[in-house]
């Protein structure tokens, strides 16, 4: 009797380690139990993402004189990939299935020896019997053998009992396994009907669709900044960081310069994505040192002031080379005319949607912020405001549609507090609030082609989507 007891032992550890697995890892794995267990450590699960966590808004309105009204929100980024909790999912559910596929197995082998424990069960009732019916016929001796083999059977009926129990489980484990496969089916199904690729696409396609939807929207009024995105912690407390204004969507090169003067090298990354890990980078060095950090990359070339000197340098990274360089009439330089924080921050180069601009001060303007439009090629100025703000008071500065906006502080509790209008020649006075994480910018650019604000802040490189309102005159209207 020794070979069936140790087979019904490995059979009901079988099914103690199943019933284990069911009771303890599926509901962790499940979110039962509110957690994910991965590699010994604990961390919460959302199966459904909150809206707020990286979609942005796009709403629109119609005014009582039959105008639209329209608000948008651009995203800095258009970033796609696969998420993790329909990962999680997936294996999840090629995890049910092959305990499902291996309790089907089980569950045979079960019937198996099911069928050989009862007939095990019906000899040792016969043996009981004829033990009983046989207690005066049989010799002393053959008697006491029967009835010690009759002993040795007696554990095994607790055994049998358990047996037949437990098989009974494996039954209804099995029904529990297939309700909660239908059950994964049906939240995989809410949480996306489509599969990656197709997905993917249909997001592909609806970015396009909003950023036609932008370009038709045109420029409109800053009425919002978001709360900051942090892209990485790198270099000095000073420095900046860009992608190119003017490239397809396709270029998504990153160029990074740390420090605010003397500097000669320019890091260029072939991503965002590189950039983020530090990755597939060319470095290029100017033929002349930088002063500030108010560089910009136009149409695959580098603006920035030659130190030391009201200069503009225009570099060509394809060619590494200057392609024109000039000054800047009565440009003050060498933190004559900084922006509050210093740093050399005299010239400010900018792109928004109608060109390339230059922010600084002359003495003739008596420190207040000139801007002035400058042709790409040949780096004259085409056309200058005298906006009447003191630079020195100045945060920062940015271009979005002709308009200066202009930044109270670099510290914390900034707020964008002036904006002039070129097309106009007017300013006001403004109360756009914006979170300055890090507690001290010393770069903040608009980049046209994203519609997001790149800044410095502390050592950290930050992006900001901007709000935008606009109004739009429908068919019908004049």
């Amino acid at each position: 009797m020794s070979v069936p007891l140790l087979k019904i032992g490995a059979v009901l550890s079988t099914m103690a380690m199943v019933t284990n697995w069911m009771s303890q890892t599926l509901p962790s794995l499940v979110g039962l139990n509110g957690t994910v267990s991965r590699a010994g450590a604990s961390e919460k699960i959302t199966l459904f993402q909150s809206p707020e966590e990286g979609w942005q808004l796009y709403t629109s309105a119609q005014a009582p004189d039959g105008k639209c009204i329209c608000t948008a929100v651009i995203p800095a980024q258009s970033t796609c990939s696969r998420d993790g909790r329909s990962r999680e999912l997936r294996q999840l559910m090629e995890k049910v299935q092959n305990v499902s596929q291996s309790m089907e197995v089980l569950e045979l082998r079960t019937y198996r020896d099911l069928q050989y424990v009862r007939s095990m069960e019906t000899l040792m009732r016969s043996l009981d019997a004829r033990l009983r019916a046989a207690d005066g016929s049989l010799s002393a001796k053959s008697f006491q053998e029967l009835k010690d083999r009759m002993s040795e059977l007696l554990p095994l009926s607790s055994v049998l009992e358990q047996y037949k129990a437990d098989a009974r489980t494996i039954v209804r484990l099995r029904e529990e396994v297939r309700n909660l496969s239908s059950s994964l089916a049906a939240i995989q199904e809410e949480m996306g009907a489509y599969g990656y690729e197709d997905l993917q696409q249909r997001v592909m396609a609806l970015e396009a669709r909003l950023h036609a939807c932008a370009q038709k929207l045109g420029c409109g009024k800053l009425t919002g900044v978001s709360n900051p995105i942090t892209i990485r912690a790198m270099g000095s407390r000073f420095g900046s960081w860009m992608t190119d204004t003017m490239a397809p969507s396709a270029d998504s090169r990153v160029w990074y310069m740390d420090g605010y003067y003397k500097g000669r090298r320019v890091l260029e990354f072939r991503t965002l994505g590189d950039f983020i890990k530090g990755q597939n980078f060319i470095q290029h060095l100017l033929p002349q040192p930088w002063a500030g950090t108010g560089h910009v990359v136009y149409n695959g070339s580098l603006f920035y002031n030659k130190y030391q000197s009201n200069v503009v340098v225009k570099y060509h990274f394809r060619s590494r080379s200057v392609l024109v360089q000039r000054s800047l009439p009565g440009a003050g330089y060498n933190n004559t005319f900084p922006y509050s924080w210093g740093g050399f921050s005299d010239m400010d180069f900018m792109v928004d949607e109608s060109g390339l601009w230059a922010v600084y001060t002359t003495n003739q303007n008596a420190g207040n912020i000139v801007v002035s439009r400058l042709d790409p090629h040949t780096l004259e100025v085409v056309r200058s405001w005298d906006t009447g703000y003191p630079k020195r008071s100045a945060g920062e500065a940015f271009m979005i549609c002709g308009v200066l906006y202009v930044t109270n502080s670099h510290l914390a509790g900034a707020k964008v507090y002036f904006a002039y209008f070129t097309n106009t020649s007017s300013y006001e006075y403004t109360d756009v609030p914006f979170h300055n994480q890090y507690s001290h910018i010393s770069m903040l650019d608009y980049n046209p082609r994203e519609r997001a604000l790149y800044t410095w802040n502390n050592g950290h490189q930050v992006l900001y989507n901007v709000t935008l309102f606009h109004v739009i005159s429908t068919a019908g209207d004049p």
